[in-house]
């Protein structure tokens, strides 16, 4: 897909996302200016996105001991630049504090977190705290319905994303990656609690999300590009 090499692969496994319309307003201060939200029917989205990873390593080298898997859960949503369709993090949480260190010296925005998924037969329960002013928590348990759907063009702008962008100092950078597409299921949810994005001023506890879910994904991840030619519309 990209002509340059890539720097880092993972396995995605048990991926679930999680995905809420939110009003534009609620979150265009929260990007940065080189960014304009991706509106669908005129709604911005707030996604959720929890997983597993493993087999995490650098080309040409093994895993490294301790770092090779750990739990994540991304809280996301979707921009634009210069034409360019992606995605911006407002947090990404993981449960191994090598990765956060190793991460925010990039300028990403990785934070440690208490993150379990215990899952029996073909259901899961997980949970997740981020201690924080105030603490983030998203308790869930889900059960994916067993055959695949036929991504919808709503589906596929959802999910198949392949490009993001963080902002370090005064630079934007954007981080690409390549996999192949989605296969994705339909997947009965319960949320228990959830406080995630505090800043949405029209909070998103108690709404119902539209929820997928994949059980693996192999991807590839590519060396930051720090990006020019600025064009706000």
């Amino acid at each position: 897909m990209w002509s340059k090499s890539w720097v880092l692969t993972q396995i995605w496994q048990d991926v679930l996302f999680l995905h809420w319309p939110v009003p534009p307003k609620d979150l265009e201060q929260y990007i940065p200016q080189e960014l304009q939200l991706d509106l669908y029917e005129n709604n911005a989205w707030l996604s959720a996105v929890l997983f597993k990873v493993n087999g995490q390593r650098l080309r040409f080298l093994p895993p490294f001991p301790g770092v090779g898997s750990h739990l994540q859960l991304n809280v996301r949503t979707y921009v634009t630049y210069n034409g360019m369709k992606g995605i911006y993090f407002f947090n990404l949480d993981v449960t191994n504090h090598f990765i956060v260190q190793l991460a925010t010296k990039g300028g990403l925005s990785y934070r440690h977190s208490k993150i379990s998924i215990k899952q029996k037969e073909n259901h899961f329960s997980f949970t997740s705290l981020y201690h924080g002013a105030p603490d983030e928590r998203l308790k869930i348990s889900f059960q994916p319905i067993a055959s695949e759907i036929s991504s919808s063009t709503f589906d596929k702008w959802l999910v198949e994303r392949y490009h993001s962008w963080s902002k370090w100092k005064s630079s934007l950078f954007r981080i690409d990656i390549d996999h192949m597409p989605w296969q994705l299921q339909r997947v009965h949810i319960n949320i228990e609690s959830n406080t995630l994005a505090p800043f949405v001023k029209e909070s998103i506890q108690g709404i119902q999300p539209i929820a997928h879910y994949s059980k693996s994904k192999k991807a590839r991840i590519f060396s930051p590009k720090v990006e020019t030619g600025f064009k706000k519309a």
